[in-house]
This record gives C-alpha cells, structure tokens and sequence, in this order.
C-alpha cells in the first residue's frame, strides 16, 4: 500500500504538534518506526493496527475516526504521548507508547536526525524496506501484510549480513 503522500503527512504532524506540544519529529519518528509512515500495514503481533500501530483498547481511550486513517492516527498518538508527560520527559511519554527502551532509543535518535537535517524526513520517506529473515534478506513490497499477492522478493544481500 503507498503511503499518505508526504506533504498530507507533514501537515498532519504540524497540526498534532500545534494541538498537543508534542514535537511532530517524534510523531514523524514514530510513523517511520511503526509502519515505514503506514505502506507496511497489517496487524502486529500484539494485534496493534494503523499506521501508527495502536492496540485496539488504547485506541478507544485516544483514538477518534479510523485507527487506519493516518490524520486520526497521529492525533491520536500526539495525545497518548501528551498526557504520558510529553513535555516534562519525552522518553519516558515514548516508554508509555511502547514500552522498549531499544524502541524509545530508535524514536529519539530518529527524531534528533529530522529536526537537524532537512532533508531527512524526504529521505526516510522514499527509501524501501529491506528486513533479514532467517531465510535471508527480502524487500517488502507495498501493501505487504494486507495485499495477499504481495510477497517479499529476496535479495542477494550476503555482505550486508556480515555487518550486523
């Protein structure tokens, strides 16, 4: 599935960030984190959904309209992380998200990178996901998880695997 186009999604930020405080990096960080800004789509394993990745029960806490729909997503994530204290710890408002601190570094780190590379959000947008599974490296195609004629397509990656 091709994600929400780029100019939608920084608008979205923007508004979320100007409704909550919570700066739209780390809402942008989060999108990236989640669901590669919502084209990887499709349930986690702990049943979380939408392109911000939601369980079903928090959604009914934060979330108003479609947990799928990435504008009501991401206000809905910019008030969870709000009310977890956002504004006085980020860290800890991401913990609450997601309880991993492996998950709370990559959100931070991601975030620092957009605020002070303009070009960064451009560039986590338009790359494609590649993971390791232990049949070896895949490219996901859009739509994967939810497009049942999608499959990923292996790659002849054998020295990125040497690297770690």
């Amino acid at each position: 599935m091709p994600a929400k186009n780029l100019a939608a999604l920084r608008a979205y930020y923007q508004a979320a960030q100007a409704a909550t405080g919570v700066g739209w990096s780390y809402l942008a960080a989060i999108n990236f984190v989640e669901t590669d800004f919502g084209r990887v789509v499709g349930p986690s394993t702990a049943g979380a959904q939408g392109p911000m990745q939601f369980l079903p029960a928090t959604w009914a806490i934060y979330g108003h309209g479609s947990i799928h729909r990435p504008k009501d997503a991401i206000t809905a994530a910019a008030h969870l992380l709000a009310d977890h204290g956002a504004a006085q710890n980020i860290a800890a408002a991401l913990h609450a998200y997601n309880p991993s601190w492996r998950y709370v570094d990559a959100v931070l780190r991601y975030a620092r990178r957009l605020r002070h590379d303009p070009h960064a959000l451009t560039g986590y947008y338009q790359r494609q996901v590649i993971c390791r599974l232990t049949s070896g490296w895949v490219l996901l195609p859009a739509g994967y998880g939810v497009d049942r004629s999608g499959r990923p397509i292996t790659l002849n990656l054998r020295h990125l695997g040497s690297r770690g």
